[in-house]
């Protein structure tokens, strides 16, 4: 081929297919973009970042999840692009180029999985294979019409995927329909527990921390489906578990990647070196008040959702424009995503997203997050169509 003939904001390699499915398999067919932080077979992991990727070894195998999908029947398309180290929710690679929006044009595709959710998007692959520590697969779906799943903490393996924060990492994945994220986790989820409580149940006290937009159409979602309103929850601390988070997050990016970029901090771009730069000045001490924090946090989140459904909003705000003052634009929306995603984070626990509309016809996203093991419950929920009216 004489040069790439795709977007390479998008894609980093991309194949007719680039690894082909088995033959027969209830994915049959589909196409999956897969995220630059999970090995596949004959390439090198680039982790969003040149200097990784010229430094990195070819796999000689694809990671679990991947093998797995291809042993389903679907093919690999391509490797999509990622945020640098996945330590961002904004989608802007700097080294590479912001993905296209196609949801909102001119505005951020929502990171870290913005290749995956933006080659989804676009129609140049079905499946979108990414990860969730923070919100990577809640903020792109909700800011490109997307429906999501953040899976139950440690419930799919992540051998042969590039660490940011273990206690928080988890695998996840973009679709353009219910029908097809189900499906995918018919593969990837192994006896997911269920339960045939459904209620689900709105914190207004998480609403108001969305843009009055994005509440109102988070809000208006399902009426039919009788939310209760209002059920208050002491969040009171809401702010220190975000903060631990924060804290325990970099702490763990740090040593799984410190030694490495401790002489090449100057390879990032400038929002994901200032992350690491602080996460470098953080100490054993303070990680270990930040993880005292975080399992109190756990357990008080777990007993809070207990048996229901917790309707939220996925990110407060419509995708950012691009554009003047984007970098302090964007600091202060992962700040206020965070708040919202730490819980789901903090929790350990599956959380599907739904595309909404504004209205003012800007997408946002829906939340549905349950305990631990209830992926399959979220999924046959959002995916019974009759009943969930997008």
């Amino acid at each position: 081929m004489a040069g790439p003939q795709w977007d390479e904001r998008v894609w980093r390699a991309v194949g007719s297919p680039l690894l082909a499915g088995a033959s027969e398999g209830p994915l049959l067919g589909e196409s999956v973009a897969v995220k630059d932080l999970y090995d596949v077979a004959g390439f090198a992991v680039g982790a969003g970042n040149p200097a990784w990727l010229a430094a990195s070894a070819v796999a000689a195998v694809s990671a679990p999840v991947v093998s797995t999908l291809l042993a389903a029947g679907a093919s690999v398309r391509g490797i999509s692009r990622t945020d640098e180290f996945a330590y961002s929710l904004a989608g802007t690679n700097p080294h590479y180029g912001t993905p296209p929006n196609p949801a909102a044009p001119g505005r951020v595709p929502g990171g870290s999985s913005s290749g995956s959710a933006a080659a989804v998007a676009l129609g140049e692959a079905t499946i979108g294979l990414g990860t969730d520590t923070g919100g990577s697969i809640r903020v792109p779906a909700a800011y490109q019409g997307l429906f999501g799943i953040r899976t139950t903490h440690d419930v799919v393996r992540r051998d042969g995927l590039v660490p940011l924060a273990p206690t928080f990492d988890t695998v996840g994945w973009l679709t353009r329909s219910p029908d097809l994220l189900a499906r995918v986790g018919d593969v990837l989820l192994p006896g997911s527990t269920t339960s045939a409580d459904r209620r689900l149940v709105m914190v207004p006290a998480l609403l108001a921390l969305a843009d009055a937009d994005v509440a109102a159409a988070v809000a208006g979602w399902q009426p039919d489906l009788g939310l209760r309103l209002p059920e208050a929850w002491p969040l009171d601390d809401l702010s220190s578990w975000r903060d631990a988070f924060v804290t325990l997050q970099g702490w763990e990016a740090w040593q799984a990647h410190g030694a490495w970029l401790e002489d090449r901090l100057d390879t990032l771009g400038a929002d994901v070196r200032g992350r690491f730069e602080r996460a470098r000045l953080v100490t054993e001490g303070e990680a270990s008040a930040a993880r005292d924090v975080v399992a109190a946090a756990r357990e008080t989140i777990r007993d809070l959702v207990a048996d229901r459904i917790v309707v939220l909003p996925a990110a407060p705000s419509v995708p950012p424009s691009l554009g003047p003052d984007l970098g302090e634009r964007l600091q202060a929306a992962r700040a206020a995503t965070l708040a919202l995603t730490c819980i789901a984070g903090i929790g350990g626990l599956p959380a599907v997203t739904v595309p909404l509309t504004t209205a003012g016809g800007l997408p946002c996203g829906v939340c549905l997050v349950a305990a631990p093991g209830r992926d399959k419950d979220l999924l046959d929920l959002v995916n019974q169509g009759s009943v969930l009216r997008v």
